[in-house]
């Protein structure tokens, strides 16, 4: 599991509003991730914990993102975590935009001034097959009990629009609709309370996961939901259990606002993962 002659596997520790993340570079170390060191990394007890990893190779753009769930599936699409890599890179380098390729498609992700960073997520995925689901059905209104929205941002999502999200048993409710037989692979499950003018308050329960204090795909997946059922106009604020993002849907795709932080740098030492062959 290992590779050979790599001893210590330099990371970042980082957040996007509490959404967690370990980013490894695998430009310069050769660091080959496989699903059982991923989900070793993200064991908060006897590993790194996070709620992804997100691994920078090369690629088309100079810069490729691909990501892990903590139980080791991958995902196409990490929008905080997105953001935190190019805040990260843009102070190294200095630019005020960059590119990344990912398995979601080219995203473009500048410096918004004030702390913040946007990352445009991509046109969403409004048809049954591409989010995907089981078969051909009305993607604004699902058949099942509260007639959610389906949404794809390069994960699949499942949105339902409630008077309290606080009244929502979340561990259940979303662990039980993550497994709908609507979604073959699984889906996002977020409960979205309208509370004003163009804001919504959101909790998020993520595929692979769990819980998560935030989530910027699911942020933009709720915001997509909101302005086709009429809900909301194409700008809005979304308030996560971790804080604020602010989500546009504009003509060249879904634009997510926020802060990010990077907490530390560390390395993951020969022993941890002699530990795992």
């Amino acid at each position: 599991m290992r590779n050979q002659g790599q001893r210590n596997w330099a990371f970042l520790k980082m957040h996007g509003l509490g959404n967690d993340f370990v980013v490894l570079d695998a430009r310069t170390s050769g660091t080959t991730v496989t699903p059982e060191l991923a989900t070793a990394l993200g064991d908060r007890h006897r590993g790194i914990g996070f709620d992804q990893l997100a691994v920078i190779s090369n690629g088309t753009a100079k810069l490729h993102l691909s990501f892990y769930n903590a139980d080791g599936s991958t995902s196409a699409a990490c929008g905080n975590a997105t953001r935190c890599i190019a805040q990260y890179i843009m102070r190294q380098t200095g630019q005020n935009s960059l590119k990344f390729t990912t398995d979601r498609g080219a995203l473009e992700a500048c410096d918004a001034g004030g702390g913040l960073t946007s990352v445009n997520m991509g046109h969403p995925q409004l048809m049954w097959a591409d989010i995907p689901l089981s078969h051909k059905m009305d993607t604004l209104s699902l058949p099942l009990d509260g007639a959610p929205v389906a949404t794809g941002m390069g994960n699949p999502h499942c949105t339902f629009f409630v008077e309290d999200v606080g009244k929502v048993d979340l561990p259940v409710f979303g662990a039980a609709y993550e497994h709908s037989p609507l979604y073959p692979e699984r889906t996002n499950v977020q409960v979205a309370e309208i509370t004003g003018p163009d804001r919504i308050r959101m909790r998020v329960w993520e595929r692979g996961v769990g819980i998560t204090l935030a989530s910027g795909s699911s942020s933009c997946a709720t915001a997509v939901a909101a302005a086709r059922r009429g809900l909301t106009s194409r700008s809005v604020t979304v308030d996560l259990d971790g804080g604020t993002l602010f989500v546009e849907w504009r003509d060249d795709g879904v634009w997510m606002t926020g802060p990010t932080m990077h907490v530390f740098s560390g390395s993951i030492t020969s022993e941890f993962m002699d530990s795992l062959i």
